[in-house]
């Protein structure tokens, strides 16, 4: 038998769903396996421990840090280790000098370097270069095309920067031994220096800063595109620059694109050491460069979040490091999944008890939606760096009752449409149009709340708004693939689709009862009083008056009434009253 339409639906969805949870699955176990993760979800600093650091300023001299520049410090700062993951970690300034940074867990090497990391960031322009293990010689001959100094330089790529004292020092320059060094002097951005790419090898001699680091507004990474929009299949870096900063960005592009050899790069640096050297192969007039070449992911990505948090005014040095413990703890934990399976209880007890066998799914649906939650955490723990904290279990819990009322708003919607007098396949199908509606605004005020809220807010606030738009998504992911699914389903079986009593569809418990009863059977039709003869008017007013009368009791013995049956009595009502005026008008003219 060829099976319907709503059926192959729901098939469907259900097998969507198998899919989306094998696949989170067989991600988390590849990790584990490979030693990568572990099952469990990563936690916060409240709850696990971690380290805490105390980063002390590198100034030069005897330079003063303001206030206002810890200030900075601990923001940007914050971004980074944010920037990493959502990963609560608590920053603060102490005695008015120093910068706390208290992580979860052990931070990498890489963390560690971003958080050390000064925004010391500085765009200038390639004068000369040679590689690493090129002989005096060797790089001689490479800069045989620059002149000595004659008279003053024009420009930052002017080779009149170049004096022969400083191609000397150059050409002795030894990288490895300088970039080893744990404290370098600064440059003076006024004037050029020699730096080195440990990612290529090469060192250069570099002109004046022509554009600060500050003057970035946004740095991302991607795809990178080709003139007619197509994807090249490489990584790139994409930078912004604020209105000033496009304006010497422009000025610095336009010399250069018509340079040739090492002074068509630009290099910039951070600490002194350059991140990444490009050429410049078009003028950028609108403040928008992309950088392309040979990165990967990781390192496309890494370069992004150098350049976006990159404008810290003044660099630090770890003074001290030290384990801390959880301010939380295990307890704390255990009282918050306590509660989370009260409150899970609860639901269930009311669902079981309002929806009878149909409490079942609603309880199977709140399971569905708790392990896509929780492989999702876990996962992002692992590739994110995402970490659980105390205020994202509570964002939750709450989401439990979230989700509760999307199934609510479902059956309720199904319900009044088999006080209708619909059969439950159609009173299904109906329901889920005008629920479905309702669900998808509901949990779209849900995502939006949580999303400013993260925006705006910062530490365990935002933890909380993370699994509170988290657990959204998998709500609408349960409701759209199993739970209207399984009705569907559901309501071909003769257990709910002939209404019976603990099914929670039955229809004479709702206060109707459909037409068709299945089975060859129908309603009973409703007697005319004998006397009222047998008209059409004559029939619908006994039955407007059966219905309020039968409405009229349930009020009167205590029992709750919908929005639809306070509806109906009123219009059975207004229907009794307009045919017992015309039956009195009859019986005057007669």
């Amino acid at each position: 038998m060829a099976l319907t339409q709503p059926v192959r639906h729901a098939r469907a969805g259900l097998t969507w769903l198998v899919v989306i949870l094998v696949a989170l699955s067989g991600l988390l176990t590849a990790g584990v396996l490979t030693n990568q993760t572990t099952w469990a979800p990563k936690l916060a600093l409240d709850l696990e421990g971690g380290t805490q650091m105390i980063l002390a300023p590198r100034v030069q001299g005897n330079s003063q840090v303001s206030q206002d520049q810890l200030d900075q410090a601990v923001e940007i700062i914050r971004q980074r280790v944010d920037g990493t993951g959502v990963s609560e970690a608590e920053i603060t300034t102490q005695s008015g000098r120093n910068v706390v940074v208290s992580m979860p867990g052990t931070p990498d090497t890489k963390t560690r370097e971003l958080i050390q990391a000064s925004a010391n960031m500085e765009f200038r322009p390639v004068i000369t270069g040679a590689a690493w293990t090129a002989t005096p010689e060797a790089s001689r001959t490479a800069d045989k095309d620059i002149p000595a100094p004659t008279a003053e330089p024009k420009n930052a790529s002017d080779t009149n920067w170049v004096s022969k004292d400083l191609f000397k020092k150059f050409e002795a320059y030894d990288c490895p031994t300088e970039l080893a060094k744990p404290e370098r002097p600064q440059n003076d951005p006024t004037k050029p220096a020699i730096t080195c790419d440990p990612n290529t090898q090469y060192k250069y001699i570099v002109g004046p800063v022509e554009v600060p680091g500050t003057d970035i507004s946004n740095a991302s990474f991607g795809m990178a595109s080709n003139s007619q929009g197509m994807s090249t299949g490489q990584w790139a870096v994409n930078l912004e620059f604020n209105g000033e900063g496009a304006t010497k960005f422009r000025q610095v592009t336009e010399r250069l694109v018509a340079a040739t050899g090492f002074q068509n790069q630009f290099a910039i640096l951070l600490d002194g050491t350059v991140l990444s050297a490009p050429t410049a192969n078009a003028v950028i007039a609108d403040g928008r460069a992309q950088i392309t070449g040979s990165f990967t992911e990781e390192s496309a990505r890494a370069l992004s979040e150098q350049l976006k948090y990159g404008a810290l005014p003044i660099s630090f040095e770890i003074q001290s490091e030290q384990q801390i413990s959880a301010t939380l703890g295990q307890d704390q934990l255990k009282m918050g999944l306590i509660a989370g399976l009260i409150g899970l209880l609860l639901v269930a007890i009311y669902s079981l008890f309002q929806y009878r066998a149909l409490g079942f799914v609603t309880i199977a649906s709140l399971i569905i939606a708790g392990i896509l939650t929780y492989l999702a955490i876990a996962i992002l723990g692992w590739l994110q760096n995402y970490r659980l904290s105390l205020a994202g279990v509570a964002g939750i819990i709450v989401a439990i009752g979230l989700t509760a009322d999307s199934f609510i708003v479902y059956f309720e919607r199904v319900r009044d449409e088999l006080r209708n007098g619909r059969p439950l396949t159609a009173a299904v199908e109906t329901g889920w149009d005008r629920a479905r509606r309702t669900i998808l605004a509901s949990k779209a005020v849900n995502l939006l709340a949580a999303v400013v809220l993260y925006i705006v807010a910062v530490g365990n606030v935002r933890g909380f708004a993370f699994t509170l738009g988290l657990t959204a998504i998998a709500d609408l992911i349960v409701v759209f693939l199993f739970t209207h699914p399984m009705l569907q389903l559901l309501a071909r079986t003769n257990f709910f689709g002939n209404g019976h009593r603990l099914s929670g569809m039955d229809p004479r418990l709702l206060g109707a009862e459909p037409f068709y009863k299945g089975a060859g059977k129908f309603r009973e039709p409703v007697t005319v009083p004998a006397g009222k003869g047998s008209s059409e008017d004559d029939g619908a007013a006994s039955v407007a008056k059966e219905s309020s009368r039968k409405a009229r009791g349930a009020a009167t013995n205590g029992e709750r009434l919908t929005i639809a049956e306070r509806r109906r009595l009123q219009e059975n009502q207004s229907a009794s009253a307009t045919a017992d005026h015309e039956s009195g008008k009859g019986a005057d003219n007669a």
